[in-house]
């Protein structure tokens, strides 16, 4: 039986919906600054895929990573943890 190595998971916002079965991730992080050692924040954009198109602006989501789907798709929806009221 082959092994698969574990998927990185994410937990963002979801920036735009306007795609079809497609919603943009925003990612933020926070790293110390290697000199003066002042934490900056960092943020990464991600493609996933929403099967059901459920996600709206604004909701926490958490994401998978997964082969690739199509030309910047490599991730996908995995839950909605808060929906944006």
């Amino acid at each position: 039986m082959e092994k698969r190595s574990l998927r990185k998971e994410k937990v963002g916002t979801v920036s735009s919906n306007k795609m079809d079965k497609s919603i943009s991730v925003v990612v933020n992080r926070k790293v110390k600054h290697p000199k003066y050692h002042k934490f900056i924040n960092r943020r990464s954009k991600f493609i996933a895929h929403d099967e059901k198109n459920e996600c709206n602006e604004g909701d926490t989501v958490k994401i998978m990573e997964t082969r690739p789907l199509s030309r910047r798709k490599r991730w996908r929806l995995v839950e909605i943890i808060e929906r944006v009221k």
